[in-house]
């Protein structure tokens, strides 16, 4: 694309039911890798890939996540609080009018780890908007560190994603991090709805591409996975 989008999306809204205990009395975005909550993880990254702007949901405890990004200078952050929850498409529909043309949308609960270069930064180079309403950020599943689901998409022979069919397993998984233009939720449902009614419409358009993440991707969505990702983020430190 011709420029790097200046706002985004960070998804923090949700109940984080299957890392409770942990959830019980902190939310998702608040949980600590390497002594830095994930969502600063992941606002880190979005500052470092020029973006200025970030609009972050919250619903679940969601005091304690404004109090906490209260403390930061940087990006500009606005909160979009749901009193009922909006699932992924709802919540970045109804912060819509605050972003830009095209943005980064990133789940707040996730965890990786760049290679040679920014994955946010690949996302910008590899979307075409005049071909692209989305481009994503796909894992290949036998490298993503505690996870062990069947996948989610397909890749064919030019890069192009299609999602997994029941009881089929998929060798990538979605990163949750990608590039979107708002051009996608035109002709949205109101209310609650995934962001995965969105790519499944753009995929049968042809309008749908994905890029595979060259770096480590950690899921930290169960008390499994956080384990696994604090133990192997741990080794790594000690072979450094």
């Amino acid at each position: 694309m011709t420029a790097l989008p200046r706002s985004a999306m960070v998804l923090a809204a949700g109940l984080g039911t299957r890392l409770r205990p942990i959830t019980d009395t902190i939310p998702k975005p608040l949980v600590e890798i390497n002594g830095r909550s994930l969502i600063d993880h992941a606002l880190d990254r979005l500052v470092a890939a020029g973006v200025e702007h970030v609009i972050v949901n919250i619903h679940y405890k969601a005091a304690m996540i404004a109090d906490h990004l209260a403390r930061r200078d940087h990006p500009r952050i606005e909160l979009s609080e749901e009193i009922e929850l909006l699932d992924t498409g709802g919540g970045v529909a109804r912060a819509l009018p605050l972003l830009g043309e095209a943005f980064f949308v990133v789940n707040s609960d996730v965890f990786w780890l760049d290679g040679k270069e920014s994955a946010l930064l690949r996302l910008a180079a590899a979307f075409d908007p005049s071909r692209m309403d989305g481009v994503l950020l796909v894992q290949p599943t036998a490298t993503a560190v505690g996870y062990d689901g069947s996948g989610d998409y397909f890749l064919d022979v030019r890069g192009n994603p299609h999602r997994r069919r029941d009881g089929e397993a998929a060798p990538f998984l979605f990163a949750g991090i990608q590039l979107l233009h708002r051009r996608l939720f035109d002709e949205t449902p109101g209310g609650a709805f995934s962001l995965v009614r969105l790519f499944d419409r753009a995929e049968a358009a042809g309008r749908l591409s994905a890029i595979v993440h060259d770096g480590d991707w950690y899921h930290v969505g169960t008390p499994e996975g956080l384990a696994s990702t604090r133990g192997h983020l741990s080794t790594f430190r000690a072979e450094l």
